[in-house]
């Protein structure tokens, strides 16, 4: 079937057919097709531009494509292929095609005041309707698995790092509740990216809008969207909400790789923080001792896949000039890699975080070995008087010392103190101690225990509030 056929003596070469066809590709967007389809004849009964007797034909035709489709029957779309290639150029001719087919050429009615300019511009975004709303879920699924392991470790006192060096001692929930703000973070921004991608592209056609009464706004209420993109030209042009879409896919994989990377620090022997569950790790080939954490290792990975999907299409959309160019057909393939790596690293890391087992021992063994505490020796010399740099240089001869004689802060008797500054007094033993050190913070959102359980309530509240907003 040629669309064009009126205008063009030959028909499009084979070859030519097979390069340009985006079916096995966009085939995924016929639930968003059809029910844009079907909220497009509707508005046309209603502004009496088709029949009532062809619309509902042409609805019931539909609503069975729909359940074929449904069901698996995918060829139904890939009409009359032969050798690998495909007739149809896209989803939107193949459901077209299928649906003239079934019912005649009544089923061209189908096409009345719409171009597929507007049509795939109206799939993208209910596409993105529906993929944001199981994003959000995912996350939260996450977020869920951090808060309760950060309950179950809210007293457990680890190591603190900056640059990868000892810096001062944190809970361990207050680390790991670092990721669930991250994660706010993330689903913050795929909200707000369906705030401007929720919007009807429809009726504009290929660029100038239409000459029948339609009602765009009818098909905007319809389809549960905010309203419609006013200017036509920007309507059919403008695929700025499926960059803001895998921007945030590539937002949150930095994330879940910042969060895969300590997985496999932490659980490589030279840490020993953490074990991951055996389900989540593989072995190797040749080595039989090994236990590799390629489910975190793979998170790492497919990071580089999302970022290189949001500079492909931003490379597609920059030098267009307006309004519609078929360059614009190559913004599907990031879109949904975009959205199944993103969505699979989720889950696993879920998994994964949900079934870690944490090293308390190995925290408090690596606790009474590090100058961690050694801001709080600063500190201390700071409520007595001394200017903070003061301070902070006599603690550092202090850990100098200790480096040099091999020994730890907790080590030093009074008297030893007393050589570094007379100010220490015999309270100042207890500075070592890392619950005391977190139980001395007072600043909100620190990691003292009174902070994180706030933080800890806070998240399991709204972790609540958001699985009765489910049901």
């Amino acid at each position: 079937m040629s669309i064009w056929k009126g205008r063009f003596a030959a028909a499009l070469d084979k070859e030519a057919l097979t390069f340009s066809s985006s079916l096995p590709v966009d085939k995924r967007l016929f639930e968003d097709d059809i029910e844009g389809s079907l909220a497009h004849i509707a508005m046309l009964a209603k502004q009496r531009i088709v029949s009532g007797s062809d619309a509902k034909r042409i609805r019931k035709a539909l609503q069975e494509i729909r359940r074929e489709m449904r069901s698996g029957h995918m060829k139904s779309l890939e009409h009359g292929s032969a050798n690998g290639r495909f007739v149809a150029e896209d989803v939107h001719m193949a459901i077209e095609a299928r649906l003239i087919r079934k019912i005649g050429a009544v089923g061209g009615r189908l096409h009345t005041a719409r171009s597929r300019n507007d049509q795939v511009a109206l799939d993208e975004r209910l596409y993105l309707k529906r993929t944001i709303a199981h994003m959000v879920n995912s996350l939260r699924s996450l977020q869920g698995a951090l808060v309760k392991q950060s309950r179950k470790h809210s007293r457990t006192i680890m190591p603190g790092y900056t640059h990868l060096q000892r810096a001062q001692p944190i809970l361990l929930a207050h680390h790991l509740l670092a990721y669930v703000s991250m994660l706010e973070r993330d689903r913050e921004r795929f909200s707000d990216c369906l705030t401007r991608a929720a919007r009807s592209p429809l009726g504009a056609g290929a660029l100038a809008g239409t000459s029948f009464p339609i009602d765009r706004h009818q098909v905007a209420r319809s389809l549960r969207l905010k309203g419609i993109i006013e200017n036509s030209i920007d309507a059919v042009s403008d695929r700025d909400a499926l960059v803001e879409f895998i921007a945030a896919c590539a937002m949150t994989m930095m994330h879940l790789s910042r969060l895969a990377e300590e997985l496999v620090l932490w659980s490589s022997q030279e840490w020993g923080f953490a074990v991951l569950n055996d389900a989540l790790t593989t072995g190797s080939s040749i080595m039989p001792q090994k236990k590799n954490p390629d489910m975190a290792e793979l998170v790492r990975g497919k990071t580089g896949r999302v970022y290189g999907d949001l500079m492909a299409l931003l490379t597609t959309m920059k030098g267009l000039p307006l309004a519609y160019n078929r360059d614009m057909q190559e913004d599907k393939e990031p879109l949904f890699d975009s959205t199944d790596t993103t969505q699979s690293s989720l889950h696993i890391m879920a998994e994964m975080i949900g079934s870690v087992e944490f090293n308390v021992e190995r925290f408090e063994v690596e606790l009474r070995e590090d100058f961690s505490a050694a801001t709080d020796y600063a500190d201390y010399l700071v409520r007595k008087g001394v200017p903070f740099r003061a301070a902070h240089a006599v603690v550092g001869t202090m850990v100098r010392n200790c480096v040099e004689k091999k020994r730890s802060l907790e080590s030093l008797s009074l008297k030893s103190l007393q050589g570094f500054s007379h100010l220490f007094e015999k309270d100042a033993l207890d500075l070592s101690r890392p619950h005391k050190s977190i139980a001395r913070k007072k600043s909100a959102g620190s990691t003292s225990p009174r902070e994180v359980e706030k933080a800890l309530r806070r998240w399991e509240r709204a972790l609540r509030k958001t699985g009765k907003a489910r049901r």
